[in-house]
């Protein structure tokens, strides 16, 4: 049976660590006397009244998370942090709608970036800051943050951790999941304030250089300015941020074998290898590409500049952080069709990126490629193997199927957008941006285009596959289900 009682328990410490983190931004809004100090103070109050009515109501709770309710756990939870972290947008006339407020809170937490605000400039600077913040909160995942104070509580987390995070791994920095999690907190705040350094003494003002800091490291790609990086246009600024967009999307255990010297582990894993050939390899291709085009137009640039900018973006897209640096779709055709498809790609599993992750499309396609082996050998064992140790059938089967949900999702996204009313590019680009937690797409919702002139079903609806894409499908589709709410 249920426990809502303990679904409400950690439900209302998430709400505590959100309403505190509101008033995070009232320093910001006194300093620049922006005049929203008052609406996040009244924000995070009625945040933190509720998570507390909440603590308080469920002191009977036992001390066991199932797996049931590991999921449902995450799932409101989310819900919740999303519906309380758009108040100080409304209560701010920062964006005064509901549905619009809804889709920004939507956008922060789950990392897509996408935006329905026309003036980003002109929004209050506390609020500019939570905006930003909402992306670092959801990067990580708070449940993550609260696996590693669950003991204090009482209560084991190991069922929130594998339902925020159901990648196709289980590489554990820690045996204790409670460690495992303050581990990787750790590095994400450690280079969360290294990357932050970095882009002040490069030049960004402290306002800027923070949020910019929050919103690289969780992949989120919300800017303080309305041309994204494209107002940021210099080496010392772009190169830093593309290092830090690539390590926010390397998976976390990777990182922290290489801070511990471990470099042989790092060599040896398959996934970030694909991972940086990919990015070296499309970006010599794209660099070239931009260069020649560009000059055939008339529209010379130099060879660097042609090599940060594709760089740049093709790391913004695949890492799903959404940053803009230059307009890719207005490079060539070719090379928009090829934006696009790396939509669909996703940094590691393990990070912070959104998307399909590469370790999926290794698993597909080694298992596609072994399987004409086993058509010719038909009596042969031949295992697929990554980072030299066999996969197990289950997990083929997980990536398999995380596949083919993922594609019908998307095309029958493409076909509620079309019935909408909207164009196919328009269409493809936003579901595949919004499932993906990308941001810039192609259509009305390219790189220099953003969400507003979108209708309020088309909003929710796109939501909706923000959620669904950050916790990876499985975990809101499971709820849909009839299994999920048998007893036994």
């Amino acid at each position: 049976m249920i426990n809502f009682k303990q679904i409400a328990r950690v439900v209302s410490v998430l709400l505590f660590f959100i309403g505190g983190l509101m008033w995070t931004g009232i320093p910001f809004s006194f300093y620049f006397e922006s005049g929203d100090a008052e609406p996040l103070f009244l924000s995070g109050l009625l945040t933190l009244a509720t998570g507390g009515l909440l603590f308080f109501s469920s002191r009977n709770k036992g001390k066991s998370v199932n797996k049931r309710e590991g999921y449902l756990i995450v799932a409101i939870g989310w819900f919740s942090m999303v519906g309380f972290g758009m108040l100080p947008y409304l209560f701010s006339g920062a964006i005064p709608d509901v549905t619009d407020a809804f889709f920004e809170s939507m956008s922060g937490l789950t990392t897509t970036g996408a935006t329905v605000l026309n003036d980003i400039e002109a929004v209050p600077r506390g609020i500019l800051y939570w905006r930003s913040l909402t992306q670092w909160i959801g990067g990580m995942g708070i449940i993550v943050l609260t696996v590693a104070i669950f003991p204090l509580l009482g209560i084991g987390g190991i069922e929130l951790f594998s339902a925020e995070a159901p990648g196709p791994t289980s590489d554990k920095i820690h045996p204790r999941i409670q460690e495992t999690a303050k581990r990787l907190w750790g590095i994400y705040v450690g280079l969360t304030i290294v990357l932050m350094a970095i882009l002040y003494f490069a030049g960004l003002t402290f306002y800027d250089a923070i949020n910019h800091a929050l919103t690289t490291m969780s992949t989120g790609g919300f800017s303080t300015k309305n041309a994204s990086f494209m107002a940021f246009d210099s080496p010392t600024i772009q190169y830093p941020v593309i290092l830090f967009m690539f390590l926010a999307g390397t998976n976390f255990t990777v990182t922290y074998l290489a801070l511990k010297g471990r470099f042989q582990k790092v060599l040896k894993n398959d996934e970030f290898k694909a991972y940086f050939m990919f990015v070296c390899i499309t970006s010599l291709i794209v660099t070239f590409s931009v260069y020649a085009a560009l000059k055939g137009r008339g529209e010379a640039i130099g060879l660097e500049k042609a090599f940060r900018d594709s760089l740049f973006q093709i790391v913004s897209i695949v890492t799903t952080t959404g940053y803009v640096s230059a307009d890719y779709t207005g490079w060539t055709n070719g090379l928009t069709m090829l934006f696009f498809i790396m939509i669909f790609l996703g940094g590691c599993a393990g990070s912070t990126a959104g998307g399909i992750k590469f370790i999926r499309h290794m698993v597909f396609f080694k298992n596609s490629y072994l399987e004409f082996k086993r058509l010719l050998h038909p009596r042969a064992v031949v295992p697929l193997k990554l980072n030299g140790q066999v996969v197990a059938p289950r997990i083929m089967t997980h990536v398999i199927i995380f596949l083919l949900i993922y594609m019908m999702i998307f095309i029958l996204g493409t076909v509620v957008m079309s019935v909408m009313g909207y164009d196919f590019m328009t269409s493809v680009g936003a579901v595949a941006t919004s499932l993906g937690n990308v941001g810039p797409a192609i259509g009305k919702v390219g790189p220099v285009d953003n969400f507003a002139h979108l209708s309020d079903a088309a909003k929710w609806f796109l939501s909706f596959l923000m959620l669904l894409g950050r916790l990876e499908l499985f975990t809101i589709l499971v709820l849909m289900t009839p299994y999920f709410w048998k007893s036994n």
